[in-house]
């Protein structure tokens, strides 16, 4: 059964429409184009600052109003907006629980008048105080030089996610990136399968609704998908819409996520969240009027 979908439509009005006042979303991956003037086929990436973080707050505050109590949302950005980001989650009502650190594992990107940059900040937050679901991740990188002795069951997933490669560093992308008949990347940016894999363990249960509304190459569904949780995106562009519902309707081998699930084995409740056979408890996103 296929329990996740995306819907192509602008995010303003996905928004504002009476299918979206119908949902009531546990965990939002917020991934939103950067403002960095990128050429995209359906979105202007050249806004005025004061209007895209105008932007970017309404959006927090809507999808605050459709979470449910203790639900979860991870926003992601450069590291030099985050004093943006904060003051967007804050004035929509979350509170802020981590500043995750995503450490990229390829060279720095080289600055002249100050420190290269190697990481995109991840802002996790709950409606709430306290989070709905928050699984304690065990994972078991490899073992530091400096350490003499191997570790019986591994160690807490921290604020530091230094183990995730990203996919746009051109060698080192791999068969997970999507490609066109050229042998070109699809989309230069591409969540990998392993960041979102995280964030959907770490924040939801089986049954629980997952949402992105800037769904891109569809990662955030692919992983709701295979979880059991119920995934629904938004994305503009058709191109990128029809690219996800392909992903969907066939997994891809480089986007089965069984291949890193023997790196949370130390997991205590890994059989409990790690359900792909779950019987969906609550209405499927795909029953909302506008997947009919």
């Amino acid at each position: 059964m296929i329990c996740a979908n995306v819907v192509q439509q602008d995010i303003n009005d996905f928004l504002a429409s009476e299918e979206f006042a119908e949902c009531e979303l546990d965990l939002t991956f917020l991934d939103p184009p950067f403002n960095q003037a990128k050429d995209y086929a359906s979105h202007d990436d050249d806004m005025p600052e004061a209007e895209y973080w105008d932007w970017m707050r309404q959006v927090c505050s809507a999808v605050y109003d459709q979470t449910s109590d203790g639900g979860a949302i991870y926003f992601m950005q450069r590291e030099k907006n985050s004093e943006q980001v904060l003051a967007c989650l804050r004035e929509a009502g979350w509170t802020l629980q981590n500043l995750i650190i995503w450490k990229k594992l390829t060279s720095a990107v080289p600055m002249s008048r100050r420190y290269g940059k190697q990481y995109q900040i991840i802002a996790y937050a709950t409606k709430g105080r306290r989070a709905r679901i928050f699984n304690r991740l065990r994972i078991d990188p490899p073992l530091p030089a400096n350490y003499r002795y191997k570790r019986e069951n591994g160690l807490f997933v921290t604020d530091i996610w230094d183990d995730i490669r990203e996919l746009t560093a051109g060698y080192f992308a791999g068969d997970e990136a999507l490609r066109d008949a050229d042998g070109l990347r699809f989309h230069k940016q591409q969540a990998p399968i392993a960041l979102l894999l995280r964030i959907i363990l770490s924040s939801s249960q089986a049954g629980d609704c997952v949402f992105d509304p800037f769904a891109g190459t569809g990662t955030t569904l692919v992983v709701a998908q295979q979880l059991g949780r119920r995934g629904l995106g938004v994305e503009i562009d058709p191109e990128n819409a029809e690219c996800i519902r392909e992903r969907l309707r066939a997994i891809r081998p480089a986007d089965d996520i069984g291949r890193f699930r023997d790196g949370y084995r130390y997991t205590e409740n890994l059989d409990e969240i790690w359900d792909d056979e779950v019987e969906l408890g609550k209405q499927s996103v795909l029953d909302l009027p506008l997947f009919r």
